[in-house]
This record gives C-alpha cells, structure tokens and sequence, in this order.
C-alpha cells in the first residue's frame, strides 16, 4: 500500500510530486500514479522514480491519500472506474477546476467520503504556488493538516469555504495571465526604451516578483507600499497618474470580476445547479 497516489501526472501533478520529493516528505517509493497513455507513464517514471501504470483503479485501491488530477472532461470517467475502490478509510483529494464535493460525493456514490477539493495555480510549477482548500464534514483536522503540509512544498496554502472557489479562481487561479499581460507590456515598453529584451524581462519580473514579496512579508497595505515609491512631482506618481487615467484599475477589476462571473455560471452549470 503506497501513501500518496495520483491519478493523472501532468503539469500540476508534477509540481506536487516534485515538491514531496525534494521536501523529503515523501520518497518515490511513497507514491504510484496513473497516466492514459503509455509515453506519459513513462515519462513520469523516469522523471521521478516512482511507479506508474495505465490503470487507475490500481492507482486508487493501492494508496492512503488519493488524488485526482485530470482535466474536468476526463472526471466523470475516471469516477465511474474507481466508484467501486474508492474507500472511506481513504482521503479523496481533487485539483479538478469546477467540480463541488457534493458532485464528486454523488459520483462516487452518495456516501461518506472523505473528500478535499484543491484549487492551486500555475506558479506551483515553480514553487510558488497558492493554493485553495476546503472539505467534506468527515475530515478531520489531522487529514487537512497533512494535505496542507504537501501544498506547502509547492507554495502557500490557505483553507477557504467552497462558496469562496469561483473568488479564488479570480484573485489567483486565473490571476497569473493578468501579471503575464503586465510583465509583457512593462518589458515592451522597456524595449522602446532601448533595453535589450531579454533583459526588460529579467527587470519586470523581478520588480513584480519582488514587490509581491514585499506585501506578504510586510504586510503593509498596497497603497501604503505604492506611495513609499511615489516621491513627490517625480517619476512614479508621473507614471500612476497616467495608469488611473487610461484605467487600469479598473480594467483589472473589471477582468477579474467577469473572471469570477465566469467560474461561476461554468460550475453551476457543471455541478448541476
């Protein structure tokens, strides 16, 4: 019997894997995973040195921790093979974007399970990730602790109640396109200004990747940090003036609340509501 089994090993799989492994929480020999095609599995083995096979029943009758993570199309199938396997003495964890705990409880039976829906971000991918937790009334604190103590080698992690996930897909499952879309206009304007491209990248996202730092560490209000830069009749407030005018504060929270709008009606209508 392995700890941690995945069903489906791709890109934020991964970033789970590699982080249990180089945080020492887990060894290869922990953890099995599932991939559908054969030169997926293959890859995943060797990469990681853990055991994987085609069949995801395998995945789910041989691990303590089961998680799913396939795309939202494939969720239903992969449901319907492990319905049968899946015990209660197992915790079910999902990083399927837009399926409920109650809609996973009624596909795997409409009995009592203990379920835990994740909402992560792509910066798992490098170590940097936030991720969203909440779960099924019979899991117990001790469960939640361990599955927060596996988030915390790829990022930050912060339990949050289920009504919350379509905010949460707004302010940070969605958000790093936003930040891509800055850094890319920030560098393009730097490229204007003469830099050498590859270099306006390294600038933009540093200063980007730098402030965010300086928000969580010390806690201080956006604003607070904004004007600690903005000296007077100087470049910066130059600058904000022109950002107000053309509306970007705006723009960002119009795009993230038609973000939000969005994840609602497209999990309402997926959890049957």
């Amino acid at each position: 019997m392995k700890t941690l089994g995945f069903i489906g090993v791709g890109n934020m799989a991964g970033a789970m894997i590699g982080g249990l492994l180089r945080s020492g929480q887990a060894q290869p020999s922990d953890i099995i995973g599932s991939c559908k095609t054969r030169g997926g599995a293959e890859r995943a083995a060797q990469r990681f040195g853990i055991e994987v096979t085609n069949d995801n029943r395998e995945v789910a009758r041989n691990c303590r921790i089961l998680f799913l993570a396939v795309k939202p199309q494939f969720l239903d199938v992969v449901l319907d093979q492990i319905r049968d396997v899946v015990t209660q003495d197992q915790m079910v964890v999902s990083i399927v974007a837009g399926r409920s705990i109650a809609w996973m409880r009624k596909a795997l039976g409409d009995r009592p399970l203990h379920l835990i829906r994740l909402m992560p971000n792509t910066p798992a991918l490098v170590g940097a990730g936030m991720t969203a937790a909440c779960s099924s009334e019979e899991v117990t604190d001790e469960e939640m602790k361990r599955v927060e103590e596996i988030c915390s080698t790829f990022g930050l992690f912060e339990i949050v109640p289920e009504r919350l996930f379509d905010a949460v897909t707004g302010v940070s499952g969605s958000s790093p396109a936003y930040v891509f879309m800055m850094l890319e206009a920030m560098a393009d304007a730097a490229v204007q200004g003469g830099m050498p491209r590859a270099q306006a990248y390294r600038f933009a996202a540093q200063a980007v990747l730098g402030s965010a730092k300086m928000l969580l560490e010390t806690g201080k209000h956006p604003g607070e940090l904004k004007d600690m830069v903005c000296s007077p009749a100087g470049t910066t407030i130059e600058a904000v003036r022109v950002l107000e005018a053309k509306g970007l504060r705006s723009a960002v929270m119009e795009g993230t609340c038609a973000c939000i709008e969005r994840s609602a009606r497209m999990n309402s209508s997926r959890n049957g509501r």
